[in-house]
């Protein structure tokens, strides 16, 4: 005799999922994301809005395991080209995943814009994460070359925001 794990299929456990996704949603909605990807205890979602090309999957807990590897290479598109840079200089990276804000406020000026000499600790742009901003700073002094992304943006870990010339 085999045993078999039985599914949960009590309904309020299908309203806690929807009442979750409609709160990503909603936050992608209020900060104009085109995808959002969230992992935690409770699952994995990908939300993807209309009229974007990407796919939609949705993976909770119950149906992880059925979830196919991936796409195939073939249909993954590949990630813009790293910028050439001139000796000596160095992108500053996104630490984390959040909004990238060039000003305090939409009215301020921005912290740095190309050309300016930054010293290190100097403030160059804010990324804001879970409703904190966090200010990201120079770690060496130099000159802005360039700002790769334009303010509002939504940013991902690791991605590069300034090209920098070492002083």
């Amino acid at each position: 005799m085999e045993k078999t794990e039985k599914k949960d299929t009590h309904p309020e456990n299908g309203s806690k999922t929807l009442a979750r996704l409609k709160a990503l949603y909603d936050f992608m909605a209020q900060h104009g994301l085109e995808t959002l990807e969230v992992a935690d205890s409770e699952g994995q979602a990908r939300l993807v809005r209309a009229g974007s090309q990407a796919p939609v999957q949705i993976v909770t807990a119950a149906n992880m395991a059925a979830v196919t590897a991936g796409p195939s290479p073939a249909s993954v598109p590949t990630a813009p080209a790293a910028p050439v840079l001139p000796p000596g200089a160095v992108t500053v990276k996104a630490p984390m995943m959040g909004i990238f804000y060039r000003a305090p406020s939409p009215s301020s000026p921005p912290y740095v814009k190309e050309g300016d000499k930054v010293a290190a600790g100097h403030v160059l742009c804010m990324v804001e994460a879970m409703k904190v901003f966090n200010e990201i700073k120079a770690e060496f002094p130099g000159t802005v070359l360039t700002v790769l992304v334009e303010n509002g943006k939504a940013v991902k870990s690791g991605q590069d925001l300034f090209v920098v010339q070492r002083a």
